[in-house]
């Protein structure tokens, strides 16, 4: 049942842009980017490349906060090179490579499973975040109150569901079960957050506002913006990148992100331009992605020869 329900997320996300693309063909090919463009689009996708680089950072920030040492640049390469599994299907190869990888740079496995599940919880309270300052801008009047209490209260849900209060039994619950089911009788020094987790916290909105300025910079690549609509393409990107990381189906957010972005942006810029700046930064983010892995690759040689 989940996998027929994947399948009927991304065709019905592949059908909307494919009919968006439709609609908007001619606007599409119209579209000219010239020299002072595509520098901007040079500079997205540097600052693309920084931001997984800085998410990596903040991966050993996570860590360090359940007391493991490591060494963080070795585990903002393992986070730069796993990174691009997430586009494998079933989206959680790129999690199952960090856990691999920390478990053999000796960090205990219970940290490193909780690491990998830290991380995209404090991203999406990050994105929540943004998504609630924001989101006036592109929300319809008459539905804004309600909304915004939706958000409030999904907000309120993430923050304290990381908080040591309330993960810690969590925590506990679940090492009790996984050594009731263990055939070993090995003693394990109980895991747990010694307190809030604020500095990953803030490295995570710091990541969601490097995303953003990606995206805000292809959409000037390829047509004019002012600075009153910076708030609401931040808004609208970060809603769209977080349905694009919550439903199943869809590695990476792919077709998601796409159809969500479009959905809350074409009434407020042309459709064409909307349309090609979201297909414009797909292809920025994997090549972000493809070049960060290539050079945690090569700086990962490099030092061992």
């Amino acid at each position: 049942m989940k996998r027929f329900l994947r399948w009927i997320i991304l065709g019905g996300t592949l059908f909307f842009l494919a009919k968006a693309l439709k609609d908007n063909w001619s606007g599409v090919t119209a579209i000219r980017i010239d020299g002072v463009g595509w520098a901007i689009i040079a500079i997205a996708t540097g600052v693309t490349l920084l931001a997984h680089t800085w998410a990596g950072w903040v991966w050993t920030w996570i860590l360090q906060e359940l007391n493991q040492p490591i060494s963080s640049p070795q585990f903002i390469q393992v986070y730069l090179k796993t990174n691009i599994a997430k586009y494998l299907p079933g989206n959680i190869w790129h999690y199952y490579g960090r856990i691999l990888a920390a478990k053999n740079a000796n960090v205990s496995a219970g940290a490193a499973t909780l690491s990998v599940l830290l991380e995209p919880l404090l991203m999406l309270a990050a994105a929540l975040m943004i998504i609630v300052l924001c989101s006036s801008q592109f929300t319809v009047a008459n539905t804004t109150v309600l909304i915004q209490i939706l958000q409030l209260l999904s907000l309120a849900v993430v923050l304290c569901a990381i908080h040591p209060w309330f993960l810690n039994p969590v925590i506990r619950f679940l090492s009790r079960l996984k050594a009731k089911k263990s055939a070993t009788s090995e003693q394990t020094v109980p895991l747990s957050l010694k307190s809030y987790p604020l500095r990953p916290l803030l490295g995570e909105l710091g990541f969601m506002g490097l995303r953003a300025t990606g995206f805000i910079l292809t959409m000037f690549a390829l047509g004019s913006l002012s600075a009153n609509q910076i708030p609401l393409l931040l808004g609208a990107f970060s809603c769209a990148w977080l349905l694009g990381l919550v439903i199943p189906g869809a590695p990476g957010g792919l077709g998601v992100f796409e159809a969500t972005a479009y959905q809350l942006l074409q009434h407020h810029f042309p459709a064409a331009l909307v349309f090609s700046a979201i297909a414009l930064y797909r292809l920025i983010s994997i090549l972000a992605e493809t070049a960060g892995a290539a050079l945690a690759w090569l700086d990962e040689r490099l030092a061992k020869s």
